[in-house]
Order: C-alpha cells, then structure tokens, then sequence
C-alpha cells in the first residue's frame, strides 16, 4: 500500500522500499526506558516510559537526534514486541509511555495499543508534522498530545525542514489534537492525564519565529485549554551546518526575550526551560536498551 501517513504522501510502497522517513513498514527501535528529562508532569518520580522510533518526516537538519531520526539506527520489531515494550516500562514504574518520533509507524502504533492495557497515559510526542487524517485513527488511544510546533513561518520551515508547508500542517494537527483530548487533566501528584502539550524549540537567530509560534498559540487556545512549553535546550551539532546561525548555540538576549514575549502573550500555563539545559548530556544514548528484552528480566 501506497504510504500517505504523513503530510509528505510520499506513496512509497513501504513493503519493500523506504519512505521519506527512511524506513518500511516494520516498526524500528533505538531504545525502550525510563527517561526522567521532561517537564516535570511528564517525567515524574517513575520517568517517563520513552520509546524512541527510528527515522523521521521532518529531519530537520539540526536535529539533536541525528543518529535515528537520519541514519536509522536501530532495530526492526514486531507489533507484538511493542505492545510488550509497553508492558514491560509499567512495569518498570513509567508514569506514562512516550511515543517519541511516531508519525511514520502510526498504523502500528495503533495496532499495538489495541491490546494495551492502558494503565498508564499513552504521550504522541511528534514533530507536528502531522496528517489529521491519521490522528483520526489514533483518537481514544492517545490521553497525551505533546507535539512540537517547530515553525509559523514558512521561511524556516523550508529551509530546515524542507517542508514549506509545515506551519499549515502542524496548526490543523493541533486542532486535531485538542478536539480528541481536551483541556489538561492533572492527577493528585501534579502528572499530566490527559489533554495537550505544545513544545516549542527555540533556533539561533530565528527569534521571529519563536514569536510567531507564540502568537499562533494564544490565538489558538484560551488560557487553561492547553500547555506550552518553551524550550531552550538548542545545542549546536557536532558537523558544521550551512546556516551559520545554528553553529552557535541561543544567547542570553534571545532567550531573555523570547522568555518576556511569552508572558506578553498571556501564555501562563505551561513551562519555560532554562538555558543551562543546552547540553548534549541530556540526549539519551541509542544503545537499544529494552528493544529486545526487557532490562530487568535478567536480574
């Protein structure tokens, strides 16, 4: 079949070749664990349950994931295997499980989930780069939207992502998600239940992006519908990039600003990340940790 999961419909009979994302139909895994670097609802005292896909529909070419998102690392598995990869991070104590860069295995995610037992919030943490089309499938599956809402300019979004159409895209998908979820569900310890989490990754050089992201959010949601969280944790990669703005990581006088335009928006629920987090440490390694085996079983 013909793949048009995501808005790149690259109808790419992902069978037997890959997508744009670079990968076939088989879900493909770097790594399965508890991943305590969240917002603080996300994270918790048990860690966020995360299981990060290999490859990407945006690859954006400053990821800070490069390593699955481009080069595909990572191994293939069956749907069965992920729905026990559920299993085993609730088991683990996760506080959630995290879908992290799930677009291109939405089908399967969706299969896997079907026989879920759903203890604990399941998270869609995307680029935003996503179809409503295949949100639909996934409605009643999902309790937590968390997507990235990485541009509202067109320029950008071309030249990083080579998806000029990804202001449109990411604000539909949006409204999509709300529409399933709602306005944020807290539990007694403060984790997020259910509803939406809009994050927002600050670039060098690139402030009136950030602006315009903030804007499209306080014209979208009324306080209190949805959270967002600013993110200043953009590390310049290791390989030098053509843009020279991303060889170098966020000044203080961006973040500074960014940070006083949010309050200026009236956005007041959600987070703002500091600067000191722009380290590449907080990136977890992609060793397939709890891809095959759970990493208690031999204990």
């Amino acid at each position: 079949m013909d793949c048009t999961l995501c808005p790149r419909n690259c109808h790419v009979d992902r069978e037997t070749r890959v997508g744009f994302c670079g990968q076939k139909q088989a879900p493909v895994l770097a790594r399965a664990a508890l991943h305590f670097w969240e917002e603080p609802c996300i994270s918790g005292p048990g860690g966020s349950g995360t299981v990060f896909f290999s490859g990407c529909n945006l690859r954006c070419v400053f990821c800070q994931n490069k390593q699955i998102s481009t080069e595909g690392y990572g191994e293939e598995i069956t749907v069965d295997r992920l729905r026990e990869i559920f299993e085993e991070l609730v088991w683990q104590g996760a506080d959630n499980i995290n879908l992290v860069t799930p677009s291109h295995f939405a089908s399967q995610i969706a299969e896997a989930l079907d026989g879920f037992s759903h203890e604990v919030p399941v998270i869609w943490n995307s680029g935003g780069y996503d179809s409503v089309q295949t949100l639909r499938l996934l409605e009643g599956k999902i309790d937590i939207y968390m997507p990235d809402y990485k541009y509202a300019l067109l320029q950008p979004a071309k030249k990083y992502s080579a998806a000029a159409d990804y202001p449109f895209r990411v604000r539909s998908a949006i409204k999509e998600m709300f529409r399933q979820v709602g306005p944020p569900v807290f539990d007694d310890f403060g984790m997020l239940q259910k509803g939406l989490l809009v994050r927002h990754l600050m670039l060098p050089g690139e402030s009136e992006n950030s602006y315009a992201v903030m804007d499209a959010f306080s014209d979208l949601f009324a306080p209190g519908q949805a959270l967002f969280s600013l993110m200043g944790q953009y590390t310049p990669p290791e390989q030098k990039l053509p843009f020279e703005n991303l060889n170098r990581p966020l000044t203080e006088e961006e973040y500074e600003k960014a940070v006083d335009y949010l309050y200026l928006c009236g956005i007041e629920d959600g987070f703002v990340q500091e600067l000191s987090s722009a380290q590449a440490c907080f990136t977890p390694p992609f060793d397939l940790t709890g891809v095959h085996t759970s990493e208690f079983e031999d204990e």
